[in-house]
């Protein structure tokens, strides 16, 4: 076979010029020299390239000088943590005047209704409705340079961009709402940012709080702003109770009938109030400023500055709520490495793959799952997944040199479907919120071959306090600090983590750490300390490349896959209200997506409470009755209905144990509190059978 039509077997398209060229050598004698030649271009074309790390990756974090058990990025050349990447852009508000400046007007924000293109805004015409419903709230009285804060309750949609903007030229915070709060969580934050003007997307939204207002428990509110129509029976029932109702539209023209100069913010003023989900009692408002923003997105910057620098043509898929403080950093950083378009719309997971494929651009996060079990879906038989795991172990040892590419052969062979679902263009992702098992996060590297980072933080800290470096591409750990914090670990002397060993309280410091929480300044002072330290209640561990792993949590607070944070207390408490329930333990982990739970009936009320039900037999043979067991598993899940439970605090399933916890088995301290490890510790079979069994 000739090397041309080898490399036509191969299906190379690519090599179109090498073709050409061994077709222009003679036939006969030198055909054997044309088609070593053309192999030889071949390889040097598309040999691999490791990527040149921006420092050595033996040490990616230095010890600060002078702080005990403190850390920096080695990427700075001093201990000061980087405040901003361009000296003239300072606030969120200076980073879209640069966008508006260097785009050269190009789309800034699509949206698209079912079965449609996209329609376009420009940066120009962002900034234009964007000064014009500023304007208008100054019209309304509202006055910049005060604390003044805005609601917006909404899903991404370019007006949720339009209006933030809006805000910070008048030097004006944003308040995000978002549905998983509850309506009672939302009314307490309406109260405690004094909120008296909220923008809402959707007419329900508005009813909403009109019906909060209605019942007396939101006076301050007296403006509801609304994207979507709506009819005139809306704007009634808000006259009724003293609340004005605009839609955006009407907003927009009053401030270009008074359009007035913007009032630029200042570095420390506030930008975004962004309230937690409250899993302990009421959210919590952290307040995050222009600086925070903008150091933490330098921060992201520098470390991936001579690696990655998005094109004009690349695009932004806003897929996590603007609500959150990661994705509202992840597009800041973006506009600050160069100017792109963004693409918001409605995060849908039955639409994954309807958007990719459309888009042809880069997600990011929470696909992860999804890619997964596309992957896998396509390896349907056993050889398939042979030369699935075959392939990516190849893939796995470029890797470990330092090599990202998606144009190796098993990339072609193996891997093209997989990257074509996501479009073939997929150039960068971040990883963050929960963690990705090491295997998971190692697999979707080898199979996407791109720049896939991991990195770890709290919306205390902005956003990201650490993240892997480019060039780095181990898993099991969430990188080295950030250009703008450093961190340090602190004893935690009850769980044995001691900082001289390198274990301890994950703590950060920097211009990214926020100022602190609204009017709770009691709450303020147990996650900031005197020397302005954050304090995560996080277990970290340094590794020996100054990297940091994430071990263990203070608190007994968890994240679920999915990323809802876990109070497991108080499930328990609602639990034990079930009659048959004497005990009970609930166990979750960030790598899952519910929750299980070890429960030791009462042997003095289960008897009865199982004849109740049907079920006459003894204690421990009604505990290993498993029609017995779904029952006790209803009651609970009716008792947590009731008391208020999220679906995501509801257990999934659970198992029946026979002996109580006690101080004895070494399962209660003596003060009779739970002993969480040792309990994981006692029941891990159990536990892990539990997770199986609910994947089968």
């Amino acid at each position: 076979m000739q090397a041309h039509e080898l490399f036509r077997h191969l299906r190379m398209p690519e090599l179109v010029d090498v073709r050409q060229y061994v077709r222009t050598l003679p036939t006969n004698t030198l055909m054997g020299f044309g088609a070593f030649a053309a192999l030889t271009t071949y390889w040097y074309a598309t040999r691999p390239k490791a990527l040149k790390p921006p420092c050595d990756l033996a040490m990616q974090s230095v010890e600060v000088e002078g702080g005990e058990h403190a850390r920096r990025s080695s990427l700075l050349n001093s201990d000061e943590p980087l405040v901003y990447y361009y000296d003239d852009v300072r606030t969120v508000y200076d980073i879209f005047q640069r966008g508006v400046q260097v785009s050269n007007n190009g789309p800034c924000l699509g949206v698209r209704k079912p079965n449609q293109p996209y329609e376009w805004i420009s940066y120009k015409e962002v900034l234009d409705r964007a000064e014009c419903l500023g304007s208008a709230l100054l019209h309304r009285g509202f006055k910049p340079a005060h604390v003044q804060y805005i609601g917006i309750f909404s899903q991404n949609r370019p007006e949720w961009v339009i209006i933030e903007q809006g805000c910070y030229a008048f030097s004006m915070a944003v308040v995000p709402l978002y549905d998983t709060l509850g309506t009672e969580a939302i009314t307490y934050i309406v109260n405690k940012a004094d909120l008296s003007l909220v923008f809402c997307d959707k007419p329900d939204k508005a009813k909403l709080l009109l019906t909060s207002v209605e019942k007396g428990e939101a006076p301050v509110l007296n403006t509801i702003i609304i994207m979507e129509p709506f009819g005139v029976d809306l704007v009634e029932r808000g006259k009724k109770c003293g609340v004005e109702i605009f839609s955006m539209r009407e907003i927009e023209e009053l401030g270009r009938a008074h359009r007035q100069k913007p009032i630029p913010p200042k570095p420390e003023d506030l930008a975004v109030i962004c309230f937690t989900s409250g899993t302990t009692g009421n959210p919590k408002g952290a307040m995050i400023t222009h600086q925070n923003v903008v150091s933490n997105a330098s921060a992201f910057v520098k470390t991936t500055e001579k690696t990655f620098m998005p094109s004009p043509d690349d695009v932004l898929i806003s897929f996590l709520p603007l609500a959150h403080m990661f994705e509202r950093v992840v597009e800041v950083s973006i506009c600050l490495l160069k100017t792109i378009s963004h693409k918001q719309y409605q995060a849908n997971i039955k639409i994954h793959e309807y958007f990719l494929l459309e888009l042809r651009c880069l997600p990011i996060k929470v696909v992860l799952i999804y890619l997964v079990f596309t992957i896998f879906g396509q390896a349907d038989t056993s050889l398939k997944r042979w030369m699935l795991d075959f392939a990516s172990k190849r893939k796995e040892a470029e890797l470990r040199s330092g090599i990202v590419r998606n144009n190796s052969f098993w990339d072609k062979v193996i891997f093209r479907k997989i990257q074509a679902s996501l479009g073939g263009k997929v150039r960068l992702m971040v990883t963050g919120a929960a963690p990705v098992s090491a295997s998971v996060l190692t697999f979707l590297r080898t199979a996407l071959g791109c720049q896939f980072y991991e990195g770890y933080g709290q919306t205390e800290c902005t956003a990201g306090c650490s993240l892997s470096l480019p060039g780095d591409w181990t898993a099991g750990h969430v990188g080295a600090p950030m250009p703008c914090s450093i961190i340090k670990l602190v004893d935690v002397k009850e769980m044995n983590y001691l900082a001289s060993k390198g274990e301890g309280e994950v703590c950060v410091k920097g211009p990214s750490v926020f100022r602190g929480y609204l009017k709770d300044p009691e709450k303020t002072a147990e996650a900031l300390d005197k020397d302005g330290w954050l304090h995560t209640g996080d277990i970290g561990k340094w590794l020996p490349n100054g990297t940091l792993k994430i071990i263990d949590r203070k608190k007994h607070i968890f994240k679920l896959a999915q990323g809802e944070y876990i109070a497991p207390e108080k499930i328990e408490n609602v639990y034990l209200r079930c009659e048959a329930i004497a005990q009970v333990f609930v166990h979750g982990e960030s790598l899952q997506a519910f929750l299980v739970a070890i429960v030791v009936p009462d042997p003095e009320t289960l008897c009865n409470w199982a004849k109740k039900k049907g079920f006459e037999s003894s204690y421990e043979e009604l505990c290993k009755n498993k029609d017995l067991k779904k029952h006790i598993l209803e009651d609970m899940l009716r008792i947590g209905k009731e008391s208020g439970l999220k679906s995501f605090e509801q257990v999934k399933d659970i198992f029946l144990h026979t002996e109580m916890f006690s101080i004895e088995n070494g399962l209660l301290t003596p003060t009779l509190k739970a002993k969480r490890p040792e309990l994981r510790k006692c029941f891990q079979s159990q536990i892990d059978e539990l997770y199986a069994n609910a994947k089968m």
